[in-house]
């Protein structure tokens, strides 16, 4: 594989991930490993930091009892490079060595999405409620914790008001290879789809109450 600032598509480094530890989702490279104890996963890291220093590419890490988590991306492109599939590849090797075994599980991800018609007026509120900050364009702002552990919140603009529904709801994404099989799952708990109109990109369920979901794709 050549050096190269291009970024790949999920297309592009599906067959070399093929059968391995790693996914490629949404512009990054995720790993996470179980291990016989906090020791192993010390050295699972330990191992990896020696490698990624080499190869001056530094994956992001978070280390727990018996896990250990990689995120892979080449920030100054934004998104996957042959560098992060090179430092994949070896991270696997270094995981085999350690007995580490790859849970495959797909990371959650879930925004709130706020309707409203006037988000300059709304943002505040919720900005200082939760104690985010705000990140994107001036027309397109949304809110993120700083921490980098709560959900994004974004604001979607109305044209009418609407008082008949409920304001807030959530965006779960999933994998696209897996939407439909959830949005047939919640049904199955008693959801109801409101709308697949838009689908495969979302669709837009709801609880019993009323409480919507949307469940995105997530490219995979």
């Amino acid at each position: 594989m050549n050096d190269t600032a291009n970024t790949l598509t999920p297309a592009q480094t599906r067959s070399v991930l093929a059968g391995g530890d790693f996914l490629h989702l949404e512009g990054t490279l995720y790993a996470t490993y179980r291990t016989p104890d906090f020791a192993t996963a010390v050295r699972l890291v330990d191992a990896v930091a020696a490698d990624a220093e080499a190869l001056d590419h530094h994956p992001d890490v978070k280390l727990g009892y018996g896990t250990v988590e990689f995120e892979l991306q080449s920030h100054d492109v934004g998104g996957v490079t042959e560098r992060d599939l090179r430092l994949a590849l070896r991270i696997q090797e270094l995981a085999a060595e350690q007995h580490a075994e790859a849970t495959r599980l797909v990371p959650s991800r879930a925004d709130v999405a706020i309707d409203c018609s006037d988000a300059e007026a709304v943002r505040p509120f919720w900005r200082v409620g939760l104690g985010y900050r705000e990140f994107g364009p001036a027309d397109d702002l949304e809110l993120r914790d700083p921490r980098g552990v709560g959900p994004k919140v974004w604001f979607q603009h109305m044209e009418i008001p609407r008082t008949e529904r409920n304001r807030i709801h959530l965006d779960v994404y999933v994998p696209v290879a897996d939407c439909e099989e959830r949005v047939a799952d919640i049904i199955d708990v008693g959801g109801v789809l409101l709308t697949d109109e838009h689908a495969p990109d979302w669709w837009v369920l709801a609880d019993p109450e009323g409480n919507e979901l949307c469940v995105c794709s997530w490219d995979a």
